[in-house]
């Protein structure tokens, strides 16, 4: 299978048509297809049904993009991106909170799209002791080579994991026991005033829009920060940072 590195950071690229037929067989995890624009025949065919089947972004460019790319190497009209680092399960992220003896502390991200904002909420996410952040698999930035570099290699050690449906996530992790706490200017109340000790889920929204609705619904309660100048909102990765950081203030008070 050919893959290379980007010279940015530690994308990676799987190209050709078998290859990245091979991976999509082998159910690995891609973060989107690329196709030259015109490109439907044999395999490419094949390679794009099979994309959309398992929902992937497949995305049309000109295939001078492609050769820039691949830096001259034989990509046949189609280019697969893959993350960094393989994605975890939720499983796994809960099983680490058990194992550390610790009360789950995890990170979900509703549809948030930039990956500067991802990357710098997995540098937080490391320094607080998350154990873990989850993503949507739709309409959501995957991990990438942007991410990693923003993340100063956080990437590496926070495990995250993508989900389906954001919504039936929030119960079963509400089955579990957590409590699901979300930000938005909207909230409740301030983010400091609130008990946030316990086993926890904090749901930080897009750059652009925040929560979905059916998102904030299934949260057990939301709270806000406090934006006392002309501006009415905050990045997304440090609004997520103040908040991890009362759960750290909170807990270590509580001990």
């Amino acid at each position: 299978m050919s893959e290379l590195e980007s010279a940015s950071a530690v994308e990676e690229f799987i190209i050709g048509r078998n290859s990245v037929l091979e991976a999509l067989k082998s159910g690995r995890a891609i973060n989107k297809i690329m196709v030259a624009k015109g490109e439907r025949q044999g395999s490419i065919r094949e390679i794009i049904g099979l994309a959309r089947e398992n929902k992937l972004v497949v995305q049309e460019v000109e295939i001078s993009k492609l050769d820039s790319m691949t830096k001259g190497q034989k990509h046949q009209g189609v280019l697969a991106t893959v993350p960094p680092v393989a994605y975890a399960e939720m499983e796994d992220i809960l099983a680490k909170a058990t194992e550390s003896e610790e009360a789950p502390f995890i990170v979900l991200l509703d549809e948030l799209e930039d990956p500067h904002n991802l990357g710098a909420i997995l540098r937080t996410a490391d320094a607080a002791g998350v154990h873990g952040v989850l993503i949507p698999k739709r309409r959501s930035c995957p991990l990438s080579g942007t991410v990693a570099k923003t993340s100063a290699g956080a990437v590496e050690y926070v495990p995250v994991a993508r989900i389906g449906n954001v919504s039936q996530t929030l119960e079963e992790l509400k089955k579990a026991g957590m409590w699901v706490v979300g930000a938005d200017m909207d909230g409740e109340k301030n983010y400091y005033e609130a008990d946030l000790t316990g086993p926890i889920v904090v749901v930080v929204g897009s750059e652009g829009k925040g929560m979905g609705r059916l998102t904030k619904e299934h949260c057990d309660f939301v709270v806000r920060i406090p934006m006392l100048g002309k501006i009415n909102s905050l990045n997304a990765s440090v609004a997520c940072s103040l908040l991890l950081y009362e759960i750290v203030k909170q807990r270590e008070m509580k001990k």
